[in-house]
């Protein structure tokens, strides 16, 4: 089962689309990564050093194919009118599991300068509701990336200094 999806995830990258294409299911996932560390006003260098980090790590990524799918996500993400044309892209692609996993990157890049702020979490959320993901799993990858972040759950949003 787990050489399915790697081979699925494998035939994202390697099908008709160029990597510039928005409706390329990767240069998607990277637009709303940018729409969530965007939401508060501020990108500062922790959330994009997260944000490579995590195009690495999730799409086994370096160099120039790395920047010219940042490139690419930052891109879709300016010229982006809802985030539906994104959603739509991702939940054709993705299982049930995959798409929790993608809501709890999204929290992992929302709380990656150490604050919560409630526009970010108002984007995950919004994510996660128009990708089908339940509240309860939503929640609970929540937990998991505050956890990760060293920030306490009931913290109010911080404003981002």
């Amino acid at each position: 089962m787990l050489d399915q999806i790697r081979a699925f995830l494998g035939g994202l990258r390697d099908g008709n689309q160029t990597k510039a294409d928005a409706s390329n299911p990767d240069v998607a996932a990277v637009a709303l990564f940018f729409h969530v560390i965007g939401a508060d006003g501020v990108v500062d260098e922790v959330e994009s050093e997260k944000l490579r980090e995590l195009i690495a790590q999730e799409y086994d990524l370096t160099g120039a194919e790395m920047r010219e799918l940042i490139e690419a996500g930052q891109q879709a993400d300016r010229e982006a009118v809802d985030l539906y044309q994104f959603t739509s892209i991702l939940n054709r692609s993705l299982e049930p599991d995959a798409k929790v996993h993608f809501i709890e990157l999204l929290w992992n890049l929302a709380y990656a300068d150490g604050h919560r702020h409630e526009l970010e979490d108002h984007v995950v959320w919004r994510i996660a509701d128009l990708m089908g993901v339940s509240s309860r799993d939503r929640v609970l990858a929540r937990q998991r990336a505050l956890a990760a972040a060293g920030i306490a759950d009931g913290e109010d949003a911080g404003d981002g200094d």
